[in-house]
């Protein structure tokens, strides 16, 4: 039995909170969006929150977890989506939102505290004519290291691929939990090693990233009267290597009826598709849409005061906005490579699972995505339903499990693995959701 009364006393002045209601708080993210990680999780908690404030600090709270062996689960803003920062088995949940130090910008290049939040470190680049390659739609409360550790794209993949792309990610500082703590420095590819690792095998703590030149962007809706025509049109505007964009999010019918404050802009019966488009590039797109039948129904300049952020409608905040009216939705993330597949998924499931999309590029080329919403009725519908989909050539990153490599690659990730034997030999952070540990 942890003595917590004793380890408050040892932090000294490191901010701890041990008030019930603040720690369930703060041991939690959107694992709701499943109702299969709902059942399982909800009753998962820490014994305590600590809250570092330098990286000096995160080492102490490392040298304590390691002497009394306490299991140690590393949080950002909370913004995951399947339990990435939920503690299994209690113990330490170590919020770094007080980290956030921009230690420099320049020549597009930024070096950050890991707690950084994204829309506070991307107001400062923009100053110097510099923006984040790819955000979360959570950006606005979304910390750099929570991204890093736990997303893996968003908004500017169709231009930069996925966070574990090379290039995507320079250099990043790491506080070890061996015998005696220590800070490395991991490099290039080295950062592979903690990218994506849900926080199991090393605590983030500094990070440095390319950035991408910033562009006066546009948001626009275009509205279509068939689905696989806006699927077209966007793969289309996708391999438009000429227009600049940020952001192609393809809604079908029925999709659009939940978003209440975009119903101006959306006919009923509509599909629709949600863009960002760079302002030198509205001639040629607005000729693509003429070419596609599409009707653009909105156009708003970000750079203007706007209530309105496209952003916000896209990736994962559309089923954050459906799931607002009808909880019994829940999601799937799928890679089907080709709008054939996507057509014929389409077909086959029609209104069950409603088809988002969303293009990014994968190994240089631009393919669509789904975030599909599921009306979910039981597991073993649901699970039929992913079966379906992988025997039939598309790809689930299943979001309704908290292992990191069940939800991803589905494979196990030796680099990561290895790297986790060095830096967390007692086996303490973010226990159970490391396959490859368990089976070690």
């Amino acid at each position: 039995m942890i003595n917590y009364p004793k380890i408050i006393e040892e932090l000294g002045n490191i901010k701890a909170i041990q008030n019930l209601e603040e720690v369930k708080k703060l041991s939690q993210d959107y694992y709701y969006f499943s109702p299969i990680l709902a059942s399982i999780l909800q009753d998962k908690t820490a014994d305590l929150v600590v809250i570092p404030t330098s990286e000096k600090e995160v080492l102490k709270v490392a040298q304590i977890c390691v002497k009394y062996q306490i299991p140690i689960t590393v949080r950002g803003a909370g913004t995951g989506n399947y339990g990435q920062c939920i503690p299994l088995n209690g113990g330490i949940v170590l919020d770094m939102t007080q980290m956030k130090k921009i230690h420099w910008i320049k020549s597009g290049v930024a070096c950050v505290d890991a707690g950084i939040k994204m829309s506070v470190l991307e107001r400062e680049t923009k100053t110097q004519g510099w923006e984040l390659r790819m955000i979360p739609s959570t950006y606005k409360i979304a910390t750099l290291g929570g991204f890093i550790g736990g997303g893996s794209g968003g908004i500017g993949s169709i231009n930069y691929g996925q966070l574990r792309d090379r290039g995507n990610l320079n250099k990043v500082r790491v506080v070890t939990l061996e015998k005696e703590p220590k800070i490395i420095e991991l490099k290039g590819d080295e950062t592979q090693q903690i990218n994506h690792a849900y926080g199991t095998n090393g605590i983030i703590t500094q990070l440095e990233i390319p950035l991408a030149p910033t562009y006066n962007w546009i948001d626009i809706i275009v509205t279509f009267d068939d689905f696989i025509t806006s699927v077209k049109f966007g793969q289309a505007l996708a391999d438009s290597d000429g227009i600049i964009k940020k952001l192609i999010s393809i809604h079908a019918q029925p999709i659009a009826n939940y978003f209440i404050a975009l119903k101006s802009y959306l006919p009923k019966g509509e599909n629709c598709a949600l863009l960002t488009i760079a302002e030198n590039s509205l001639y040629p797109l607005q000729e693509l849409v003429n070419e596609y039948q599409g009707k653009i129904t909105y156009q708003q300049d970000l750079s203007k005061e706007n209530n309105i952020n496209l952003i916000e409608f896209t990736w994962n905040h559309t089923t954050f906005h459906v799931r607002n009216i009808e909880p019994n939705i829940t999601y799937l993330q799928t890679f089907f490579f080709t709008i054939d597949k996507v057509e014929e998924m389409y077909n086959y499931f029609g209104d069950e699972v409603m088809m988002h999309l969303e293009f990014l590029r994968v190994e240089g080329k631009a393919i669509p995505a789904g975030l599909q919403l599921v009306k979910f009725s039981t597991e073993e519908r649901l699970n039929e339903i992913i079966k379906y989909h992988e025997e039939n050539g598309a790809f689930i990153a299943n979001p309704h499990t908290y292992i990191l490599e069940d939800g991803g690659r589905k494979k196990i990730d030796i680099e990561q693995l290895n790297f986790k034997k060095i830096v967390d030999p007692y086996g303490l952070m973010n226990q159970g959701k490391m396959k490859a540990w368990k089976n070690n």
